[in-house]
């Protein structure tokens, strides 16, 4: 999972380095082309997979004896259990947008404003959008632990756009690292409860990533792809789809089966942290005092909602978070 989240970190500073030409959406469309396509392999390369795949496309999503990976479902599971085969598939849709959702606004976040505060406040905001899915879900009550978090980081926010512009903090770019923020939630809040409900990950994130990659075509089609024939272009997009996709995803996925959600939260902490780093290392990307406070306000929300005692894991329930 540290891997994993670590990986998820360079793609911003990956993304940055691609040749002229290449537009935010077009990266965001070929990564998902190629990790979509990876993936969605990967649940199909062997019997055990497949019939996972079908079952989460046909029936519930769960196998009535417990869990696709040997393990009964959780409180979160139990309720995606009682859906129909339809709602499973909607809800499969929903994330997938999301997933292709994410790619753009994230990309173009970046570009905007930066590969440290891009990064930063999508993930920073993310919990707070994740808590809010949840309880609008029917899921666990978020605790004021996270409604604080929340709060931290919408003042992270805040101080990022009102006192960062001098160090050239778009507002625009921070309102698309936002949305990414949405959208992150939105399938991390979804493929976690289907993971949780028993369903193989191979499959919910090979259906979720190949769903992206079928909604990112068209936009890969009408972008001026001539980038993507130089080496430059197809080592960028390789790295991106496999490494911070393919292998990424497999491994924060297989992690979430076993490792409790306030660790998984914790290890989550490694993607911001080295996409902040990588920004202002290798980019040389220049904070002012402002942006600094609004960073260290978002860092501490992330904390916060990392540091949740024993007694409050039920507040997680349903909520584990594969981003990037």
């Amino acid at each position: 999972m540290l891997v994993g989240a670590a990986a998820w970190g360079s793609t911003g500073t990956a993304a940055h380095f691609a040749p002229p030409g290449a537009t935010a959406s077009s990266i965001g469309a070929a990564r998902i082309a190629v990790g979509g396509l990876g993936l969605l392999i990967v649940a199909v390369s062997t019997s055990a997979n497949r019939r996972a795949t079908v079952r989460l496309l046909t029936r519930a999503g769960v196998p009535s004896a417990g869990g696709g990976g040997g393990q009964p479902p959780g409180p979160a599971g139990g309720r995606m259990a009682g859906l129909q085969a339809g709602s499973w598939r909607t809800v499969l849709v929903l994330a997938a947008a999301a997933v292709a959702g994410y790619q753009v606004c994230f990309f173009t976040a970046v570009r905007a404003t930066g590969v440290a505060i891009g990064t930063v406040v999508a993930i920073g905001s993310a919990p707070g959008w994740a808590g809010l899915l949840t309880l609008l879900t029917g899921g666990p009550r978020p605790g004021g632990r996270w409604a604080l978090a929340t709060v931290a980081a919408v003042a992270g926010c805040v101080v990022l756009v009102t006192g960062g512009r001098a160090s050239g903090v778009s507002p625009a770019g921070v309102a698309l690292a936002l949305a990414a923020g949405l959208c992150y939630a939105v399938y991390a809040v979804a493929a976690g409860r289907m993971i949780t409900a028993g369903s193989a990950e191979s499959a919910v994130m090979g259906l979720i990533f190949g769903g992206a990659a079928v909604l990112l075509a068209p936009v890969l089609a009408v972008s001026d792809t001539s980038w993507l024939l130089s080496f430059r272009g197809l080592a960028i997009v390789g790295y991106l789809g496999v490494v911070t996709t393919v292998v990424a995803y497999l491994l924060y996925g297989r992690g979430l089966r076993t490792v409790p959600v306030p660790t998984a939260t914790t290890l989550g902490l490694a993607e911001p942290a080295v996409a902040a780093l990588l920004g202002l290392i290798v980019l040389h990307e220049k904070l002012s005092g402002a942006a600094i406070a609004g960073l260290a306000l978002i860092g501490l929300a992330l904390a916060s909602m990392a540091a949740r005692p024993a007694a409050s894991r039920g507040e997680g329930v349903g909520q584990p978070a594969p981003p990037g």
